[in-house]
């Protein structure tokens, strides 16, 4: 697998090329036909925080594919905590120096992050922290800009579409042959050190919304009336955006409930 030319970028593991070339050649098995747009705007060296969709399970893999094919670069996944704990998995995400994301609590998280981004590597963060049952864009989290801005490096916006139809949640893993996949990175953003990242964060959703929205019109197998993948704004039969809206909501205030209640019998058993 391809090495760094530049000997200031971090190198990647032997875990992480490993991991890497077993994505990648599943991917090549079933002869995926990849559409790769605006690697242009991927430092190809120092650091950036690179922000991507979450529609599938593959979405990791998808956005750190390009700078990683091109020019050897690793990019650094921040990932929900629960997954380092994984069999096999969990040691691979370690060995390969991805960063965990506690719920609730990502503060050591995000300074994991801007100390890997101001030392020159690139970090992969989902704004949306979970997938999109729509396939439209979830409210984001301000992590990604608050990076960005911290670190001083560019924030770039990814979008992948097609790796859902393989595997996303809700449906099982079913093999697609030829399945096109299409991957586009935007202009970044450059936010300074007094930027708001609220206001950096929708820039950023805007950005990717837009961007979104033209691999899914422009998408090789068009956009199927009814078709369980494509989004029901597009004519799919895809959950509608507004349920889906209503069901995170609902979830991410029950969460909220659920940990207070247990801060509390925290607080009471230590009083």
């Amino acid at each position: 697998m391809p090495r760094p030319e530049d000997p200031r970028n971090p190198g990647a593991s032997w875990v992480y090329r490993f991991a890497a070339r077993v994505a990648f050649t599943l991917m090549a098995l079933q002869r995926w036909r990849f559409t790769t747009e605006g690697l242009e705007h991927v430092p190809r060296r120092g650091g950036a925080v690179l922000a991507a969709n979450h529609a599938s399970y593959w979405d990791f893999f998808l956005a750190g594919r390009g700078p990683y094919l091109a020019w050897g670069r690793p990019v650094r996944i921040l990932a929900k905590e629960a997954l380092f704990r994984a069999p096999v998995f969990g040691w691979v995400m370690r060995r390969a120096e991805h960063i965990p994301v506690h719920r609730g609590s990502g503060a050591h998280a995000l300074a994991t992050a801007i100390e890997r981004a101001r030392a020159g590597e690139l970090v992969l963060v989902l704004p949306e922290q979970t997938i999109s049952r729509s396939f439209e864009l979830l409210p984001f989290k301000s992590g990604a800009a608050r990076m960005a801005i911290d670190a001083r490096v560019p924030l770039v916006p990814v979008v992948s579409w097609g790796s859902h139809r393989f595997h996303t949640k809700g449906r099982p893993l079913r093999p697609r042959w030829r399945l096109p996949v299409t991957v586009r990175y935007g202009p970044a953003l450059h936010p300074r050190a007094d930027d708001d990242p609220e206001e950096v964060t929708e820039q950023l959703r805007a950005r990717m919304d837009a961007l979104l929205d033209e691999a899914q019109r422009d998408y090789p197998d068009g956009l199927p009336a009814g078709s369980w993948w494509v989004p029901a704004r597009l004519g799919g039969s895809a959950p509608a955006h507004e349920a889906v809206l209503r069901e995170e909501s609902e979830r991410a205030e029950a969460w909220r409930r659920e940990r207070g209640g247990q801060q509390q019998a925290d607080e009471d058993a230590g009083g």
